[in-house]
């Protein structure tokens, strides 16, 4: 172990070989950093601001992926203009649905994880491995899950083994589920996903993602309360990132919006959305 500098008076674990998972350091140095670490006095959950809908799916350069931009706290609009959609590191991106607050923090932590691994290994984790310590990470808040603070993240990527966009879905527990073509969590998934399917095609481009995502976020917030659909009047529209084999990318809101616009002018002469061809 490298001598401690009698300037710098921090523990001897800062000097000991590189630890790969940040995580595990901060856990062993001071678990009660770590999300999910804590625990709630006895008695009823109190509200909390909560992120909805998110929404996800490949095309041919990658995989695409989109969030409504409404937090509820109970009956009660908590946000209008929230941030449920994250680059993870250059080459994937995280979605939040759950307890908004530490869905956020989880999302930071997972963030330097992967920059600390980086900077350890020197080459970046690969998507299965991200998608592995995504689970870990929201394993170690079940504590607070089963108080009623529930993370539940969607994770996509571009996979530079197999050249394509990549989807990860989890549980509350844990659990890592791969899925393919599209998904959608969060309160509204349910609608949104019916949109997803009906929409859907392999040979989509980025454009027609776009579009198809919009779509089913809207549908979402026709549907379920919790979903913010497009504020017109205060031009708040879903956050939308591309991630390609040239990285993350966030798409600019001038160009969400031209969609957006497309969208509810369409919706205005048919409420239901567009239809999907028979065959």
């Amino acid at each position: 172990m490298p001598a401690r500098p009698a300037d710098r008076p921090l523990p001897d674990a800062f000097f000991a070989a590189g630890e790969p998972s940040f995580s595990a350091f901060v856990a062993a140095l001071s678990p009660e950093l770590l999300p999910g670490r804590g625990t709630l006095p006895p008695g009823r959950v109190p509200d909390s601001p909560h992120g909805t809908t998110i929404v996800a799916a490949t095309y041919a350069d990658g995989v695409l992926m989109a969030g409504d931009r409404r937090a509820t706290m109970g009956n009660v609009i908590a946000q209008r203009d929230i941030e449920k959609v994250f680059p993870a590191d250059e080459l994937s991106a995280v979605g939040i649905a759950g307890a908004a607050g530490l869905a956020v923090e989880l999302v930071r932590l997972f963030q330097v994880e992967l920059e600390h691994y980086e900077k350890i290994e020197g080459v970046q984790l690969s998507l299965d491995g991200k998608a592995n310590r995504l689970a870990g990470l929201i394993r170690g808040n079940l504590a607070m899950a089963m108080q009623g603070l529930a993370v539940v993240p969607l994770f996509a990527g571009y996979d530079t083994e197999t050249t394509q966009g990549r989807i990860f879905s989890y549980d509350v527990t844990g659990g890592r589920y791969e899925e393919h073509a599209f998904h959608s969590v969060g309160s509204g998934s349910l609608f949104a996903r019916g949109s997803l399917k009906k929409l859907f095609h392999a040979q989509m481009d980025e454009a027609d993602a776009v579009a198809v995502c919009v779509q089913a976020l809207y549908d979402a917030a026709d549907d379920d309360s919790a979903t913010g659909g497009p504020d017109l009047s205060r031009r708040i529209f879903p956050v939308v990132a591309a991630v390609t084999a040239d990285g993350y990318r966030r798409l600019p809101d001038e160009e969400v919006a031209t969609i957006v616009d497309t969208v509810v002018a369409a919706r205005s002469r048919r409420p239901d959305g567009p239809q999907a061809p028979l065959a």
